[in-house]
């Protein structure tokens, strides 16, 4: 498993509070890792749950119909790269 940036374990503890998961640790979750359909088993309703959580932590919209979710939410490294290029200042 690769190491997470400080950014990234940020997002990964967002993730785990936001969603519950209480079989998982912000520390297990492997930044290169598919977010969905993988090991944490995240669904959709998941993704909107992140997408809210970001935009009260972060000071920005995922929002809903941008094409590019699907690159996005595709593993944490991806999530968090997008997170620190549009995060409120």
């Amino acid at each position: 498993m690769a190491e997470q940036s400080t950014a990234q374990h940020e997002l990964a503890t967002l993730i785990v509070e936001s969603l519950n998961l209480e079989t998982v640790s912000a520390d297990q979750i492997d930044p290169d890792a598919p977010l969905f359909g993988g090991d944490l088993g995240l669904d959709s309703i998941d993704a909107l749950e992140i997408a809210l959580a970001v935009s009260k932590r972060y000071g920005f919209q995922l929002r809903s119909d941008n094409p590019e979710n699907r690159q996005i939410f595709s593993s944490l490294r991806t999530l968090s790269e997008h997170v620190e290029r549009h995060r409120a200042v």
